[in-house]
């Protein structure tokens, strides 16, 4: 039996139907849609590990292993990459500065979160997914997907700024794509303007030197660098609270992909945490960064309206490819961030919006002061990044915001509950 099924005629989309999971498009076709995946997350995977001293390639290799495991574990049915975490650089960097822990130490931690995470999973399967329902009601997924969208909006309107002109040209050409196609090149719109802004940027002198060089020096085949983890036990107060991080962005991706595609995904959060634990932990015990659902490839398929697996796995296969020839990685990170920040633009925005939607649908009341309070007070601290200093931990917003919404939340609920029970004659 095939993995998936050809969509229509396999040459173009049904008008403005949405390519399923399970279904695939041409294989050259697909193999586009597998690259706009790749460039949505590569920037930012390959970030992650140079801000926290991981070898780029081990990420990179792990990144896509992850992703093939994720794909096997959901048993197909739920599209989506699994890419470096952002949320784990500042824990980290202060788990290196505050308690001196070797980068083995710090792998060590991701380890074990990756751990946590397997095992809330296996207790979500278990138990049945009703479980999160209660914590994770879709004001609070919602409210989280908001936040990673509009955290994500310093990043890429910094990336425009450093290069106006070409970071312009992409972001015009995807949205024209989009506004004005209704084929196939609205759908491939994000890798159109890309190459586009790439190809400008390269016969105008905006590309990079130093990444140029690179590219010219740079082997076409090396092996990805391993480091073997080590628990430590001051590492853990840092690195902890991200489980309730990687559990929210894993369930609000599901949320996310699910509004989008009208598809019940439910039934496989369970899976989804099981195998994001698992692929955490496979990368910790390799040396590379931890892994969660990637929020650039939400907005990727939102743009596309193709939620096939396959491209997934051909954007899996293409990152352990790239491990592997350290040339062909050189060679996509000569893109300028001016160019990935005019395709971002679009990406967050849609991704932000994806929030906004799910409340809409869940008919969210927001004259209920606790919904204003909870949901507006993290929202905003998470997008203006306010970072707490707990002692000698630094908590950033997106981490804190994330823990407030999921362990606040419900308690405030039961409270407004509580009193509007007691208040009934």
């Amino acid at each position: 039996m095939a993995l998936w099924t050809v969509h229509g005629n396999g040459r173009r989309p049904v008008r403005d139907a949405v390519v399923a999971s399970e279904e695939r498009l041409s294989w050259p076709l697909t193999i586009g849609f597998g690259v706009q995946h790749l460039l949505a997350m590569f920037g930012t995977t390959t970030l992650v590990p140079l801000l926290t001293g991981f070898p780029v390639g081990t990420t990179l290799l792990m990144s896509g292993l992850g992703t093939l495991l994720f794909l096997l574990l959901t048993r197909n049915r739920v599209p989506g990459y699994l890419g470096a975490s952002v949320a784990f650089v500042v824990p980290l960097n202060a788990a290196a500065k505050e308690a001196g822990a070797s980068p083995a130490a710090l792998l060590g931690g991701i380890v074990v979160v990756g751990i946590v995470v397997f095992s809330v999973g296996v207790a979500v399967k278990a138990l049945g997914v009703r479980l999160l329902e209660t914590a994770m009601p879709p004001v609070v997924t919602g409210a989280i997907i908001l936040m990673i969208g509009l955290s994500l909006a310093p990043q890429s309107v910094s990336s425009f700024d450093q290069q106006r002109v070409p970071a312009a040209l992409t972001l015009g050409t995807v949205v024209l794509l989009i506004v004005i196609s209704r084929g196939m090149a609205a759908r491939i719109a994000v890798l159109i303007g890309v190459l586009v802004g790439w190809c400008y940027a390269a016969l105008a002198g905006y590309l990079v030197p130093e990444r140029v060089a690179e590219l010219s020096d740079a082997p076409w085949f090396g092996l990805p660098q391993l480091i073997a983890p080590q628990v430590h036990v001051s590492v853990m107060p840092f690195v902890l609270p991200l489980v309730i991080v990687l559990v929210a962005e894993h369930v609000a991706y599901l949320k996310a992909v699910a509004a989008m595609s009208g598809r019940d995904l439910d039934p496989h959060v369970g899976d989804a945490l099981i195998s994001g634990g698992l692929a955490t932990t496979l990368a910790g015990s390799a040396g590379g960064s931890s892994l969660s659902s990637y929020a650039a490839n939400v907005g990727v398929m939102a743009a596309t309206r193709v939620y096939s697996t396959a491209a997934c796995m051909v954007a899996a296969i293409a990152a352990i490819v790239l491990s592997f020839s350290p040339k062909l990685a050189a060679l996509i990170n000569t893109i300028p961030l001016g160019v990935l920040g005019g395709a971002t633009l679009v990406l967050f925005g849609m991704l932000a919006l994806v929030g906004v939607r799910i409340w809409l649908d869940a008919r969210t009341d927001f004259s209920d002061p606790v919904n204003l309070v909870v949901l507006g007070t993290a929202v905003i601290a998470g997008v203006g990044d306010l970072t707490l200093h707990l002692g000698d931990l630094r908590v950033t917003g997106i981490v804190w915001g994330s823990v407030g919404i999921v362990l606040v939340y419900p308690l405030l609920r039961s409270i407004a509950d509580f009193r509007d029970r007691s208040r009934e004659p």
